[in-house]
């Protein structure tokens, strides 16, 4: 007998009596119960770690302990936030999944990398610390603790060693070195590419080299030795791919700190706190993503995405064609919009800008009205710097939501100034409107009512001209036509777009503007270059300081990282949330100590200030996929030989990248984004191999649950309500109702919550089934992607079909082995076979569910047998191991072998036993079934017409008749149509 066996006999008999059996002597002493489950997963999970049975190996460094197998497969899930709520039974569905495709993939031969770290910076740790005074660094580190005591519970093949938070200081260092890579970087547009396109990241020092080589001329034209030292420092800085801007921003003064757009919602509120947003221009550390705009809608075709994440991904990015038209105005520049259709340029009839368009800067807006102009123009000022000062003063307080209103009454004045329209002369009056935002295009429109309703609405507020350039249908009743159609109303004395339809007339409008000079071809983005600060204390510092002329510094390597000092307030200073005029007041500015520095950067011994805005919670998980790869590293963000191992391009992986990543929808947006346009800029300068981050994507459902509230509305205890069946309030046949304490409550179904008193916790689960049993039911529920709803009661089917798996192979009253050595029947042999061919196929599918419906088939067959045959019992063994890994590896043990499941060949079919020895064919008469026959699968047609022809009841059918016809499709359908 082996050691392992040897062990887990001894487990075994120790989980027997009051642990194994919850106290009942009528309970045979070996059974499956959830004290028994309990023991062997506690055990196998220390044998495991004391093993390092789920080590990844790397080809080189500190983890290349062991020789590199040819396949690897890297899995992860997405970055998990140490809450100190802890986990619900719908927190595990995620690294249950990915846990059951790792296990699977190592037992086909494969090198899996699995491991998990924590997303540990953020709002939640801070917020609790404002309310206590407990450090975040605290907080987070208990929560972490207790959340990998859940997780490791579940039995997760991670290797451990590669495990990390975002706010360990080695981690962080290389947070803020990747930083430093955007910030000492720009965007060269005509850059070759290893990947063979056009534009990438090269370093700033490339970009210094070249214009002082006078090989690249700077903005003014001017030779480089005749700059000044600041304004040299001015055309780099303004080049940098992280730079610090003056700029509209989303200030909110609830939370007192400003939001990146994604963090708004389309109410313009903050999606934490509900808090009004304003648009406010304030100093702020920017990534120039937009740079990257194009190769991230374009790339999205090189991964394996789901449509809908790449659908949302691409809307997020917003790229349009279009044209830039210029708008002469009487002594000042043009005034430039941007639009998706110039062929209706004809029908533009005024203008409108956003109120912070620098048309309307000081000395912009004239002081008198024009001659005529209508008073509902005016908005009852005495000149249009008054009427524009006083509208300026009205958007600032609105919210972009609120100005952005469909329903809601246009507002607007006009500014005095009239743009010359360049298709036909036309002076069109310019007016400023807040439903038009500088952040969007350029700030301006040209309003073409004909074909947009909200220009039609506010030309008829304003009694502004309408002009038609598209055809509406005949049967068309509304006001502005949006759709295709004939251009109408369209031609100058050089061109007429008069007939065309509108993709043509876009095409033609657009060559004549070139010609003209007037307007050029263009490509625009939605997409915003990602606001980058925050004014938080519980972040990661900026490796920046700032000379006495408030320009920054890159900070060297060697003096990273720097770390958080210690603040006598964690709160950054809130504000009325009304308060427009606050400016914020960040935590890090508390402490003037550390704020301001001597450092010596090159240029002898100086005072610097340190950067009192932290990074957003994002910077970490922007390049953790890289970290796990090379996690001891402290020389290189990651040795190249291993990045290419683990994620660089092959076939099938133009881009490379992970080979699976599970995660929440929710972060479609935010978190891929950002984690892609880090990753690229990595590749551009060389650091990496591959240029996307994570090339399969999957996004898991959700386990929600009923929650039931009494007359009052207020929740009560889930578990504690009680179905009354046929008792329903509406008298549904086959309905409900429920019951609390014998009061009716009403039930919903949606989101577990410990205020909807619905919450079940995995603990629950491990204690009252083990977590084999529950990771069994999640799995089982319904397909990986599809929500589904949790009930406890239903648990009890998966415990059951894990204890007759135990019966299969240990006799319940002794313990002992009871499988045979001898040779299963015929119809068992292929019934093994079959199931190893299915759960194959849909493990590699993802189709877990399925597979395990397979399993139980496979299972309920081998239960009906007097004795079970090794050679059935072993492969199913093999084939739960992913699922239920501790049941199965303490199964393959009592079996004889003495080595861990884990790395096991996962079973596979005889092909030979895969053949079907018969099928049935439906023999049909005038197309009503009248036989079923059992044939070969190789039946040729002549032998399946013989054999239906001379079947009795086809005879009895076809009576006197003869036969017109006879269609087969070989071997399962022959179709007889009589005469």
């Amino acid at each position: 007998m082996s050691k392992d066996q040897d062990a887990a006999d001894t487990m075994v008999d120790a989980a027997t009596g009051a642990a194994g059996t919850g106290g009942s002597t009528d309970v045979p002493p070996y059974r499956y119960t959830a004290g028994l489950a309990n023991d062997i997963e506690l055990a196998w999970q220390q044998r495991w770690s004391e093993r390092g049975t789920f080590h990844a190996v790397n080809p080189v460094g500190d983890l290349a302990d062991a020789e590199v197998p040819a396949e690897r497969f890297y899995l992860m899930d997405m970055f998990p936030y140490p809450s100190g709520k802890g986990l619900h039974v719908g927190h595990p569905l995620g690294y249950i999944a990915t846990d059951v495709i790792g296990r699977y993939q190592r037992m086909k031969g494969k090198n899996v990398l699995h491991a998990l770290g924590y997303d540990a910076f953020g709002l939640p740790a801070e917020q609790y610390a404002v309310q206590t005074g407990q450090h975040p660094r605290t907080t987070t580190e208990q929560n972490i603790a207790n959340m990998r005591v859940q997780l490791r519970r579940l039995g997760l093949a991670h290797d451990e060693r590669r495990t990390f938070a975002t706010t360990d200081p080695d981690f962080m260092k290389w947070t803020q070195w990747v930083f430093l890579q955007i910030f000492d970087s720009f965007y060269d547009p005509e850059a070759p590419r290893g990947d063979g396109g056009t534009g990438r990241a090269r370093p700033i020092a490339e970009l210094e080299a070249e214009l002082t080589a006078g090989t690249r001329p700077t903005p003014d034209g001017r030779a480089w030795s005749e700059l000044t030292e600041d304004e040299r420092r001015d055309v780099l800085d303004s080049q940098r791919l992280a730079y610090v801007s003056e700029s509209p921003v989303n200030w909110c003064p609830g939370l007192g700190t400003v939001l990146a757009n994604e963090e708004v919602t389309s109410e313009g509120r903050s999606e934490r706190g509900n808090f009004p947003v304003y648009k406010r221009s304030l100093r702020q550390w920017m990534l120039r993503i937009t740079a990257y705009a194009d190769r991230l809608v374009d790339d999205l075709d090189t991964i394996d995405w789901p449509d809908q994440i790449r659908t949302m991904q691409r809307n997020w990015i917003g790229r349009s064609y279009g044209a830039d038209v210029d708008f002469a105005v009487d002594g000042r520049e043009p005034l430039t919009v941007f639009t998706t259709r110039p062929d209706t340029l004809f029908g533009a009839t005024f203008m409108v800008v956003s109120p912070e368009h620098p048309l309307l800067a000081d000395g912009g807006v004239p002081a008198r009205w024009p001659d005529g102009v209508p008073e509902s123009w005016t908005g009852g000022a005495a000149g249009p710097a008054e009427a524009v000062r006083a509208y300026q003063r009205e958007a600032a307080a609105k919210t972009d939501a609120e100005r952005q209103d469909e329903g809601r009454t246009k507002t607007g004045v006009f500014t005095g100034v009239y743009a010359t329209n360049p298709v036909n002369g036309a002076a069109l009056p310019v007016f400023t409107a807040d439903y038009v935002l500088m952040g969007y295009g350029t700030g301006a429109i040209m309003a073409v009512p004909g074909q947009d309703q909200r220009d039609w609405e506010f030309a008829e507020r304003f009694d502004l001209p309408i002009v038609r350039t598209v055809q509406p249908p005949e049967d068309f009743e509304g006001q502005a036509y949006s759709g295709e159609g004939p251009a109408i109303s369209s031609a100058n004395d050089e061109i007429s777009l008069n007939g065309m339809e509108v993709s043509e007339a876009k095409a033609a409008i657009t060559r004549w503007l070139e010609s003209a000079g007037t307007g050029r071809g263009t490509t625009t983005f939605r997409l915003r270059d990602w606001l980058f600060s925050r004014q938080r204390y519980w972040g990661e510092p900026f490796p920046i300081v700032y000379d006495e002329d408030r320009r920054p510094h890159a900070l060297p390597t060697e003096m990273l990282p720097v770390e958080l000092p210690e603040v006598p307030d964690y709160a950054p200073r809130t504000f009325d949330p009304d308060d427009v005029t606050s400016e914020p007041e960040p935590p890090l500015g508390r402490v003037p100590e550390w704020v301001e520095v001597e450092l010596d950067l090159g240029d002898g011994p100086r005072t610097y200030w340190r950067e009192v805005n932290t990074m957003p919670n994002w910077a970490g998980s922007s390049w953790y996929e890289l970290r796990y790869l090379d996690p001891t590293n402290d020389k290189a963000l990651v040795d190249p030989e291993i990045e290419q191992y683990w994620l660089g391009p092959r076939e099938g992986k133009p881009s490379g990248g992970t080979d699976l990543y599970v995660g929440g929808v929710e972060h479609a947006v935010l978190h891929l984004l950002y984690a892609r346009f880090w990753h690229k800029v990595l590749y551009d300068l060389g650091h990496i191999s591959s240029s996307e981050p994570f090339h399969k994507l999957f996004n898991q459902g959700y386990i929600q649950a009923y929650a039931y509230a009494d007359a009052r509305g207020q929740y009560v205890p889930a578990d504690e309500v009680q179905e009354v069946p046929g008792a329903d309030p509406d008298d549904t046949p086959g309905g409900s109702a429920y019951v609390w304490r014998g009061e009716p409550v009403t039930r919903e179904y949606g989101k577990m919550g410990k205020s909807l008193k619905n919450i079940v916790t995995p603990d629950e689960m491990y204690a009252s089934y083990g977590a084999d049993t529950f990771r069994v039911y999640e799995m089982s529920m319904g397909p990986l992607d599809d929500s589904r709803p949790w009930d406890t009661r239903a648990v009890v089917g998966s415990q059951r079909f894990l204890q007759r798996l135990w019966r299969n192979v240990v006799d319940e009253a002794t313990g002992e082995t009871t499988v045979v050595d001898a040779s299963g029947d015929e119809a068992t042999r292929r019934l093994v076979a079959r199931t190893v061919d299915q759960v194959e196929s849909e493990m590699s599918a993802m189709r877990v569910n399925t597979a395990i419906a397979r399993m139980i088939v496979l299972n309920n067959h081998l239960t009906s047998l007097e004795r079970v045959p090794r050679e059935a019992v072993e492969p199913l063994v093999l084939m739960v191991a992913p699922v239920a890994p501790h049941i199965a590896e303490e199964l393959w043990s009592r079996l004889g072998h003495a080595e861990s499941l884990a790395h096991e060949p996962f079973p596979t079919a005889d092909p030979a036993l895969l053949i079907e020895e018969t099928v049935t064919c439906v023999v049909q008469v005038g197309g009503k079934v009248r036989d079923r026959l059992e044939v070969p699968p190789s039946v040729g047609e002549d032998d399946l017409r013989e054999r239906a022809l001379a079947s009795a009841a086809v005879q009895r059918s076809l009576g006197e008749r003869g036969v017109r016809k006879v269609i087969i499709r070989a071997p399962k359908l022959v179709n007889i149509v009589p005469e």
